[in-house]
């Protein structure tokens, strides 16, 4: 499959930088004090780790590892490791403060982690991922556990990786311990409904959104930018409940039909040809950039960092923006938009549906009992119904955006949390 390396650092906002703008905005509305305004927005861990792997080819290479734990005052951290060239310290930072304030806004009780690999997974064979991925694991075994610190699969790491790292660990513990990581193979404690959860939160989402805006999901349209897991479900689960999706997109490229798109059609398509849509003659092509600013009802960014940035911002025509991706908005955007009156459901709202299924994976794995997709599903819809009602209920009593709002929920769970459990 082919990749397109992503811009330098310098070309995007700086994803720690962006993050912390809406945190600092959030804070003030708050009246956060000076104490747990230093507390909250520092990581309370960084490691950082060189991994020497022995290649197919005899040789050695040293790889980066990092792991940062940003807080666990609700409980243990939970947080993704991603396999990617341009991993570094600062993204791994936001990421890990972004999972903070997702676990804290759909009141689960995690605090935020993230880790990472600077690799090309996508050049290594099986047995070189394996031994990285067991290497990284070993260098962390103080770090992870189920009670202190839950991995997940990224970008560049799935139920596989997963599957790994849980047995590298229950190795060194001298037993099975399933709860260790989430997002495992089915047949190692996986849940059922977590496969497509992200995409089905975002779809919860979306329909709770368009209701706030009198939008008939039978009479809307949509555009997905980004057909891998999150946006492949999300636009299969929407028009399934009858919007309209005119354009789907991949690195490959968009495809734009006003009629409709047949996303099974699309799927299908992607898991035939290599998963991609290289070739998808169920649309006219577009450029990626047009696909974002389309005169739509709904737009779902379902693919990497700063797709809508000051540059496109006011070419946005999406009355809804529902974020699939983690940081699809850069921070100088959000005020451009907000101004225009297009309502975003942003990231760690949105996008939430993986990381509360991920807590339903622990706690089966707790207890040693299966759920039904079907129970899994029902209090996951719930779970996010209700976040998104306490985050618009602060949106409407501050007159913030619904991105400052999550803040907001989310800051005030983790200080009220920390000032009645203490410090130093």
């Amino acid at each position: 499959m082919a990749y397109i390396e992503p811009a330098p650092i310098k070309d995007r906002e700086n994803p720690f930088e962006s993050m912390m703008s809406r945190f600092d905005i959030a804070a003030q509305k708050l009246g956060l004090d000076q104490e747990t305004y230093e507390v909250l927005k520092s990581p309370t861990k960084q490691v950082i780790v060189s991994l020497p792997i022995t290649m197919d080819d005899g040789s050695k290479r040293v790889f980066e590892g990092y792991r940062v734990i940003h807080s666990n005052t609700l409980g243990p951290s939970k947080g993704g490791v991603r396999f990617a060239p341009d991993v570094h310290l600062d993204e791994v930072k936001a990421l890990a403060a972004w999972m903070t304030w997702k676990c804290a806004v759909v009141d689960i009780p995690y605090g935020g982690a993230k880790g990472g690999i600077k690799c090309k997974p996508w050049t290594m064979s099986t047995g070189e991922l394996e031994r990285l991925t067991r290497a990284y694991t070993v260098s962390m075994y103080e770090i992870f556990g189920p009670d202190t610190d839950i991995p997940a699969p990224d970008m560049g790491t799935g139920p596989r990786e997963m599957a790994w790292l849980m047995d590298e660990y229950s190795k060194a513990n001298g037993k099975t311990v399933s709860a260790v990581v989430t997002g495992k193979p089915l047949v190692l404690g996986g849940s059922l409904g977590r496969v497509e959860a992200t995409g089905r939160g975002v779809m919860v989402s979306a329909l709770v959104a368009m209701e706030k805006l009198k939008i008939n999901p039978a009479h809307a349209t949509c555009a997905v930018q980004g057909f891998g897991n999150v946006g492949s479900n999300a636009a299969s689960l929407l028009e399934e409940r009858g919007v309209k999706v005119v354009a789907i997109s991949d690195h490959t490229g968009a495809y734009y039909d006003a009629k409709g798109i047949d996303i099974r059609s699309a799927i299908a398509y992607k898991e035939s040809n290599n998963n991609t849509l290289e070739g998808f003659t169920g649309g006219e092509i577009i450029n990626n950039a047009d696909l974002l600013e389309l005169d739509i009802d709904l737009l779902v960014p379902a693919a990497k960092e700063d797709v809508i940035t000051l540059a496109n911002a006011d070419n946005i025509k999406a009355k809804l923006i529902v974020e699939g991706a983690n940081g699809p908005m850069g921070a100088k955007a959000d005020p451009v938009i907000f101004e225009k009156g297009i309502t975003v459901v942003p990231d760690i709202l949105a996008n939430a549906g993986g990381v509360t299924v991920s807590y339903f994976e622990w706690v089966q794995n707790r207890l040693g009992y299966k759920w039904t997709r079907e129970r899994v599903n029902r209090r996951s819809d719930r779970i996010m119904k209700e976040a998104f009602e306490r985050v618009y209920k602060v949106a409407q009593k501050y007159d913030v955006s619904l991105r400052i709002a999550a803040y907001m929920v989310a800051i005030s769970k983790v200080a009220d949390t920390y000032k009645l459990r203490g410090g130093y």
